[in-house]
């Protein structure tokens, strides 16, 4: 069993290392083979889906990204982390036209922790800020 504090330190180092730094074997260490990400459409919601969205859909259309986090918050295997996206949007993402110009998403994730590895995941990502 982990502490709040350590599931933070996680999901923490997702966001530097995954997110920004793009460290595929960070995804391997510190997420479930087991994930579910809810956030997904039905059919693309596991593991394998989610870094196949990075590397194929978000990363190319979000280049330069780097998290800043601005809140976490950590209650028994969850922690709900409140941060900005800062990249250069540069392809179509999720219908919206590039913009070739630096975007700051605001995105609100939800994590659940299990056995020190992240399960599950619900977010909402604000698009109004790509227009």
């Amino acid at each position: 069993m982990t502490s709040i504090s350590q599931n933070k330190e996680l999901v923490r180092r997702f966001n530097d290392e995954f997110i920004s730094g793009q460290q595929i074997a960070a995804f391997h260490e510190l997420v479930s083979p087991d994930f579910i990400n809810h956030a997904a459409p039905p059919g693309r919601q596991g593991f394998d889906d989610t870094i196949y969205f990075f590397k194929e859909i978000l990363w190319p259309a979000l280049t330069d990204m780097k998290v800043e986090i601005l809140e976490q918050v950590g209650e028994g295997d969850r922690v709900v982390t409140r941060k900005l996206l800062h990249a250069i949007h540069q392809q179509e993402f999720m219908g919206v036209p590039p913009a070739h110009k630096p975007v700051a998403l605001r995105v609100i994730d939800i994590w659940r922790v299990v056995d020190g590895k992240m399960a599950e995941h619900w977010g909402m990502l604000d698009f109004n800020d790509l227009r």
